[in-house]
């Protein structure tokens, strides 16, 4: 009876964990959004509205997106970094976050391409990869021209990893969307399907 009733606990606290973090999570983003515009206004008001500053929050990226889609908006998000950049300690934390997050923009044209699988670091060992860009390399001596690959393979979930120049052959493309394969990486192989598909390029 007690190795039965310690398998139930077990399953529901494995069922419960991942909803009570995810619960957590929205809470404390809620909180803190709300925490920033809230107090602004709780003095023009005079009261405390839960949530208004969260639903400010919201509508201001939404405004923001769709001023950053126009000719106007991009010219001056343009004149923003380039006032944010000529500040040293802002310069490298701007930069950094800044092309973290175009990497996974599909609007950009240097983001993350496909989804793919390489054979790193050694023979017989195989990882899950980024396309990010095409390049030819050409040797000094005879002028041979080698058609490489630029793969990224994450080491510390996605921040962090190592460039791979690959051949084109060295290169296996996957069915799988970016945005699973975000998953995977994030999961650290839990997500993957049981079968994976090989696409065209």
């Amino acid at each position: 009876m007690r190795a039965v009733l310690k398998r139930k606990f077990l399953a529901g606290l494995i069922v419960s964990i991942p909803a009570v973090i995810t619960v957590l999570v929205i809470v404390w983003f809620f909180e803190f959004i709300d925490g920033i515009l809230g107090p602004l206004y709780n003095k023009m008001l005079g009261y405390q509205v839960p949530g208004l500053g969260f639903i400010s929050a919201v509508i201001l990226i939404f405004l923001i997106g769709i001023i950053s889609t126009n000719v106007f908006g991009k010219k001056l998000i343009e004149f923003f970094e380039k006032a944010v950049v000529r500040i040293p300690v802002f310069k490298g934390i701007y930069a950094a976050i800044k092309q973290l997050v175009d990497a996974f923009s599909p609007e950009n044209k240097s983001s993350f391409k496909k989804f793919v699988i390489v054979e790193y670091p050694r023979q017989g060992v195989y990882a899950f990869g980024f396309l990010t860009k095409e390049c030819t390399v050409k040797a000094s001596k005879n002028g041979q021209e080698s058609y490489l690959r630029a793969v990224y393979v994450p080491t510390n979930n996605l921040y962090l990893g190592e460039i791979v120049l690959l051949g084109e052959g060295d290169v296996f493309y996957t069915d799988i969307p970016i945005e699973e394969g975000i998953k995977i990486i994030l999961s650290g192989g839990i997500a993957a399907p049981s079968r994976i598909s090989e696409s065209k390029e």
